[in-house]
């Protein structure tokens, strides 16, 4: 208040109201004119605001009359009241900019932070594996171990529970499917039998990956799937079921996701050949009311089954066993470069320790494997050939005249 009083007199313009500061003198010439309705005072002498626009000019004429021209001068410069003028457009574009700019980047901020939620999401769950990696496990076995996030459900508790990826590469009829029911009867273990029997996720490479990618990321559901807590997740392969043809890829594929190949094969390729016999055999004869069974659970079945005795041609067999020998030595060298552990059929049977080791060498929990599955050919291969005198004589004296022996008792 004491500023104004210095810088008296002078006229501020508020819009329609004009703020004056008047000397006492001025002040009393201005009520002597009968205007003193037209000042709204304050508690200061001196200090008025003007609110009655229409009677300005009357002011304004009274006070030259009577001398006071510099104060007529200041209403004067009062009364001009000039319409507020309108912003330029150039100032409403800047203006506009300007706001859009603070959009885009308040916007900007907000997606950063969105982004590094996001982000710190990701690494947590990354933390959280490479925790059950290091803790859980011993290092050593590390390519070998995986902790699948399936996408038909989840495996919660069991998260860090590691899983090992198998293969049982095998050929028809050398016990590969007594073999996996012994496999799955134990609680971790879930071996989804021979998924490769269709065509058509055989016809080339891409479906054969596809479908591998399926089974190792526990997607793929047999009867064999057991719970998210699976400790070792597999299936058998049959050698001529495009394990062969697309060798190269398949070894690169499990050296790559740390598949471990169990081979299992047959000592007695003749015996093989008797089994593969009858049950193709059987595929049209079906004798078993009417059901063609590959493999049977009573003795009554097992019976039934080898009462048929195949003719075996002689002429050819030796070169027949030849072939065979020779698809199980390219399938050892095939995949020499995997983790791999072999097994015969007649060790297995005569020798169930050896259970054990296929055990160990999937890194289960140590259980007592059983089978419900009974055998179909037991006892002197004689009993099961019908043409046993030629098969006789055209492997005596060869390499493979141990063949025409019994080479288990069970």
């Amino acid at each position: 208040m004491a500023l104004l009083y210095l810088i008296s007199p002078i006229v501020f313009a508020f819009g329609s109201q004009q703020l004056l500061i008047l000397e006492s003198s001025e002040l009393s010439i201005v009520r002597a004119h009968g205007f003193e309705e037209i000042l709204f005072g304050s508690s200061s002498p001196g200090l008025f605001i003007f609110t009655n626009l229409n009677r300005r000019p009357r002011l304004f004429y009274s006070l030259l009359q009577t001398g006071y021209w510099t104060k007529a001068q200041q209403i004067h410069d009062a009364l001009i009241i000039r319409p507020p003028k309108k912003s330029p457009a150039s100032l409403r574009i800047l203006v506009l900019v300007f706001a859009m700019a603070c959009g885009v980047y308040i916007c900007s901020i907000c997606l950063k932070q969105t982004n590094g939620h996001t982000s710190s999401k990701i690494v947590n769950v990354e933390v959280n594996w490479s925790y059950c990696h290091d803790h859980v496990v011993d290092r050593s076995q590390t390519p070998y171990l995986h902790y699948p996030k399936p996408t038909t459900f989840s495996r919660a508790e069991c998260g860090c529970n590691p899983v090992r990826l198998f293969a049982i590469l095998s050929m028809q009829r050398s016990g590969s499917g007594w073999f996996e029911t012994l496999l799955n009867s134990h609680t971790n273990v879930s071996s989804n039998g021979e998924i490769f029997f269709a065509k058509e996720r055989r016809s080339n490479i891409s479906s054969i990956l596809s479908t591998l990618d399926r089974v190792y990321n526990l997607d793929w559901f047999t009867s064999a799937s057991k719970n998210q807590c699976s400790a070792a997740v597999g299936f058998k392969w049959m050698l001529n079921q495009g394990v062969m043809e697309y060798h190269k890829e398949i070894v690169e594929y499990f050296n790559d996701s740390g598949v471990s190949v169990i081979f299992l094969f047959r000592r007695n390729l003749l015996r093989r050949l008797v089994s593969v016999l009858a049950n193709s055999y059987d595929r049209y004869a079906k004798l078993l009311n009417g059901t063609h069974k590959s493999h049977v659970h009573s003795h009554e079945e097992a019976v039934t089954l080898s009462r048929y005795k195949p003719v075996i041609n002689s002429t050819s067999l030796v070169m027949d066993l030849k072939l065979m020998e020779k698809t199980v030595l390219e399938a050892l060298e095939y995949f020499s470069s995997t983790r791999h552990i072999i097994f015969y059929y007649e060790d297995l049977v005569k020798n169930r320790t050896k259970l054990e080791d296929v055990q160990q060498f999937l890194g289960l929990p140590l259980m007592e494997l059983t089978s419900r599955q009974v055998k179909i050919h037991k006892g002197s291969l004689s009993e099961h050939i019908k043409n046993w005198d030629d098969v006789n004589m055209a492997l005596r004296g060869t390499t493979y005249e141990s063949f025409l022996d019994n080479d288990y008792t069970n």
